[in-house]
């Protein structure tokens, strides 16, 4: 059975009655449902009470004129959404300009021709409809949008637990006694859970950064410090390949920064990686240049520089989209997910940059972007002091841990890690374990998994702070949240209900060691 048309409800607000006559006369030939009122009273007690589809509302009126009707429907009526259209005989530019600041979306000069007022109506009408149905669409596609990233979320987490075993234990299996062709074959593991990583985080960080959920932080920072950290991440890899890998920081370029490290070395390495991968012989090249300075800011030019493949002009243009590489044979013989490139670009706009790339076929190929960074004071060298004396007294540091982790293969991955580091660890399966643990030992850190049975990480921590208040404890326990959640609202959420801090699985030794003697400085 077919659903039936209702007919447009409108309300005609006019002080003359032949006025009234005529429009609804007009009008009816449409089928319109009309509502007629004779002065602003009686039009703000129709438009409180009931929704219409438009709204023809003449200026002069007996107690209230149109301007104020208009305004007061605009804030606290059902009708904030109608269209108005006002009726006037007053021709006056500024008189019209009033009306559409008000919110008005069209006038009808009077007198006016039964085309114009049909023609005037049909179209905001439709207009309306049209609002209406792109507002169900969006609706549709934020409920969509929101479905996708709990999706992403719970595959995040599914994806990263059973990795962080086997990351983690490739890492202490490096440490025990092996053969020469056992380590080999711990190497290849290790780099093919390396390349699954990368794939993985290249996935996500492109949904996350689609649906707004990408955390950017405004932290100070060494920028030669960070792009040492590139080059010893990426050293290995190039020796491998017999290749050169060069970094050069021009002078210029200021030490302290204020921005997202993380941020711009994921980019520098998406590039890297790549001018690796596609480079047989020869070098790879980082070079950093000061591109302009500004008030209190500082525009960076970052090059990635190859002697590898280079590029064609016709697979140039494909670059920096989403899924794509320069051709299939590309995908088949250097593998990847085509992703890299187009975070990269999504990353340089809000870092305020642009990239891009110069390449030769046969020659090798230069990507470059931008990023503008705030300025940073240097800290001084009795900071710098005291900051190394505070490290340097937590290498003969035996801290206690409380480790709260459902994963028996994780828990066991961890465990191993603590006491690798050099501290006591005590291990339990979920909240209510750790409370009653807590209640009775003395802890230096806890580190808290997040999802698990019969009392959450979240719930825990909650509980543990509520202690420490009633005991007026000054010093409060570091709780860190050790999470494949790595989503910025989940993150939000750790540290409002009172972690300090979190470590995204997989994790390797030495970010494990970082977290803790940050969260002890």
């Amino acid at each position: 059975m077919e659903e039936k048309n209702t007919p447009s409800r409108i309300l005609i607000v006019d002080d003359m009655p032949v006025n009234l006559d005529l429009m609804k006369s007009i009008l009816s030939t449409e089928d319109y449902a009309i509502v007629t009122s004779k002065n602003g009273m009686s039009a703000m007690a129709k438009a409180n009470a009931n929704v219409f589809d438009l709204i023809l509302l003449d200026i002069v009126l007996p107690d209230i004129d149109g301007f104020e009707i208009c305004r007061q429907i605009k804030t606290s009526s059902k009708n904030q959404d109608t269209p108005i259209i006002f009726l006037t005989a007053q021709r006056e530019k500024e008189s019209i300009v009033k009306g559409f600041k008000l919110g008005a979306v069209d006038y009808i000069l009077k007198p006016f021709s039964e085309e114009e007022l049909l023609a005037r109506v049909s179209l905001h009408l439709s207009l309306k409809q049209t609002q209406e149905e792109l507002k169900k669409a969006r609706n549709v596609a934020e409920g969509l949008a929101k479905a996708k990233a709990m999706f992403l979320a719970n595959m995040s987490h599914e994806i990263r637990t059973p990795l962080n075993g086997i990351v983690g234990m490739i890492d202490i299996l490096k440490q025990t006694s092996l053969s020469e062709q056992q380590m080999d074959y711990v190497d290849i593991v290790d780099i093919s859970s390396e390349n699954l990583l990368m794939i993985i985080n290249d996935i996500l960080d492109y949904s996350k950064i689609e649906a707004g959920q990408i955390a950017f932080e405004k932290i100070k920072f060494n920028i030669r410090h960070e792009i040492d950290e590139v080059r010893k991440l990426l050293y290995y890899k190039s020796t491998q390949k017999n290749l050169e890998f060069r970094i050069e920081v021009e002078s210029n370029v200021p030490e302290m920064l204020l921005g997202d490290p993380l941020r711009l070395k994921q980019v520098l390495i998406n590039l890297s990686n790549n001018a690796i991968k596609f480079t047989t012989e020869g070098f790879v090249k980082i070079k950093v240049k000061l591109g302009k300075a500004m008030v209190q800011q500082y525009k960076l030019l970052f090059e990635v520089q190859d002697s590898g493949i280079g590029i064609s002009p016709k697979n140039q243009r494909k670059l920096f989209q989403s899924f794509t590489q320069a051709d299939a044979s590309t995908t088949r013989k250097y593998g990847g997910t085509g992703l890299g490139l187009a975070i990269s670009k999504k990353l340089t706009q809000l870092m305020n940059g642009d990239i891009g790339l110069n390449s030769v076929e046969g020659e090798g190929s230069t990507f470059w972007f931008t990023a503008i960074f705030d300025g940073a004071e240097i800290m001084n060298v009795n900071e710098n002091a005291e900051i190394g004396r505070k490290f340097a007294s937590l290498d003969q540091l035996k801290l206690k841990i409380l480790l709260v982790e459902d994963n028996v293969i994780n828990q066991k991955v961890c465990v191993l890690t603590i006491k690798k580091l050099g501290h006591e660890v005590i291990a339990v399966n979920n909240g209510i374990e750790a409370l009653e643990l807590y209640a009775k030992t003395n802890f230096d850190m806890i580190l808290m998994d997040i999802q698990m049975p019969g009392m959450d990480g979240l719930e825990a921590t909650e509980e543990i702070r509520k202690i420490e208040k009633e005991k007026n404890v000054e010093k409060k326990i570091p709780i860190i949240a050790i999470t494949a959640n790595m989503f910025k609202e989940d993150v939000k959420k750790f540290l409002a209900n009172g972690m300090n801090d979190h470590l995204g699985k997989p994790f390797k030794p030495s970010e494990l060691d970082e977290i803790i003697r940050r969260n002890l400085i």
